[in-house]
Formats: structure tokens, C-alpha cells, sequence
């Protein structure tokens, strides 16, 4: 396993072959054969970019859910945390340590709309005994990459 060759993908996927060969130092052939082997494996699960929502003329909201769940027999929280990743709103679900056991990101276009998934579609599943939920007010960074802040406009002050 080339962990350079994965390491250079996951900070720019957008890369070439022959760039990803020249800083890996492969020939391009082995960098090709690599990567769709890595891709075959689900070793790479996909590429996805990281877009600045507050840039856009979107109106987005991202939260932080902590769960707390009663473990499955035999199953432990494996089936719970399935469940929840089904949603499309669900963007990442992990399991935890401490005071709570999974903690789920999603994201919305509202306040409300992030409300209504935690009260009518999570909390209400079996097996999930309470939840809490953060609303994320400003991304600072994200995958390695650095939100940058917007400029301020200049605005002409009129003295009156």
C-alpha cells in the first residue's frame, strides 16, 4: 500500500496521473494501476468537493448531534448507527467515546428543518435514548482546507 501516493490524493484528488507519478516518484502506469486498485478495494470510497456554503447564495445549516443509544445484543450500536446513515440529510456518523456514544452531522437549508429531523426522524428511533444538538456558526476548517473569511466591503461614510 502506497501511503504517500494515498496521502497526495486525499489533500487534492483533482491531481493528474502524471502529477500524482512525479511527486509520488512512480512511473504513471503504476500510479493508474494503483489508484483504480485502491478504488476496486474501497480503500478510495469516492471524491468529493469541499464547498464554502457562506460564499454561495445558499442558505445552509450544519449541526453536531450527540446520541445516545442503547447497544444491540450482539449488534452493539452497529445497527442503530446503519439507520441513522440512511437518512440523505446525514452527511457523517461516528461512534464515541464518553458521555455520549455516536455523533452525527447533517446539514439543512433551515434552523427548522434541522429541528424536524432531530425531533420526528432521530429521536424517535428505536434504540436512541437521547439527543444533543449543536448548530455549527462558523467553519474555520475542514478536511485540512482553511475557510477563509469573507472580505468586508468598504463602505463610503455620509456625514450628515
Amino acid at each position: 500500500m502506497n501511503t504517500k501516493l494515498l496521502r497526495l490524493l486525499e489533500e487534492d484528488c483533482t491531481l493528474t496521473t502524471g502529477q500524482l507519478a512525479a511527486m509520488a516518484d512512480m512511473p504513471e502506469e503504476e500510479v493508474k494501476a494503483a489508484v483504480k486498485k485502491y478504488e476496486d478495494d474501497k480503500v478510495i470510497l469516492g471524491y468529493k468537493a469541499i464547498v464554502d456554503w457562506d460564499r454561495t447564495n445558499l442558505e445552509a445549516v450544519t449541526a453536531l448531534i450527540e446520541v445516545k443509544v442503547t447497544p444491540q445484543r450482539g449488534e452493539g450500536f452497529d445497527r442503530v448507527a446503519e439507520r441513522i446513515y440512511q437518512y440523505d440529510e446525514v452527511e457523517s456518523v461516528y461512534l464515541m467515546s464518553g458521555a455520549f456514544d455516536l455523533t452525527v452531522i447533517i446539514s439543512g437549508r433551515t434552523l427548522k428543518e434541522v429541528a424536524q429531523f432531530v425531533g420526528e426522524r432521530l429521536a424517535p428511533l428505536e434504540g436512541v435514548t437521547g439527543t444533543a444538538t449543536h448548530f455549527i456558526l462558523r467553519k474555520y476548517k475542514e478536511k485540512h482546507l482553511i475557510f477563509k473569511k469573507q472580505e468586508k466591503q468598504e463602505r463610503e461614510l455620509i456625514f450628515t
